[in-house]
């Protein structure tokens, strides 16, 4: 019992090591135009985290939430922007909805890969009877699983999502 207990601890250790800082909240590059009622009433910033864990997760890769993750910051660190929102039409004359989001993986302070993706939508079976947040939402979890999906395989200048 007692090897057992040892073998789990050392796992958990080894995959706190391995683990993949993310900051939540995502913060929106201070040059994006997004919509003021997008950015208090979507909550894409702390969405687009959420789904990169959840699909990172499925893919047996570990993340941590940090309130800062800068390129410096110790073990694997994921820094991520919202570069631009765009949030145009509405349930009666159709969705035009996209997110960007560019993203930088450091190891101990060096650049191990680089992503820029984007994901659109116009709201999916029955976008009609959607609001813009939750058109906008099914563009971060699309991010969130491209980003993990990446993550498996970190490659510099990558083009995630509707950008491939």
């Amino acid at each position: 019992m007692t090897a057992a207990l040892l073998a789990f601890g050392m796992l958990q250790a080894a995959q706190a090591a391995d683990a993949v800082h993310v900051q939540r909240p995502v913060p929106f590059n201070e040059d994006a135009d997004v919509p003021g009622a997008v950015k208090r009433e979507c909550k894409l910033d702390e969405q687009l985290p959420d789904f990169v864990a959840q699909y990172a997760r499925e893919k047996g890769m570990t993340v941590e939430f940090a309130p800062q993750v800068t390129a410096t910051s110790p073990g694997q660190a994921l820094v991520m922007e919202i570069t631009d929102v765009v949030s145009e039409g509405n349930a009666f004359l159709g969705h035009h909805k996209s997110v960007t989001v560019k993203g930088k993986l450091y190891r101990d302070g060096k650049l191990a890969g680089s992503f820029k993706g984007r994901r659109n939508s116009m709201g999916g079976a029955f976008g009609g009877f959607k609001g813009s947040c939750s058109v906008l939402g099914r563009s971060v979890k699309a991010l969130g699983e491209d980003i993990a999906g990446w993550l498996a395989a970190p490659r510099e200048d990558a083009m995630l999502g509707d950008l491939e």
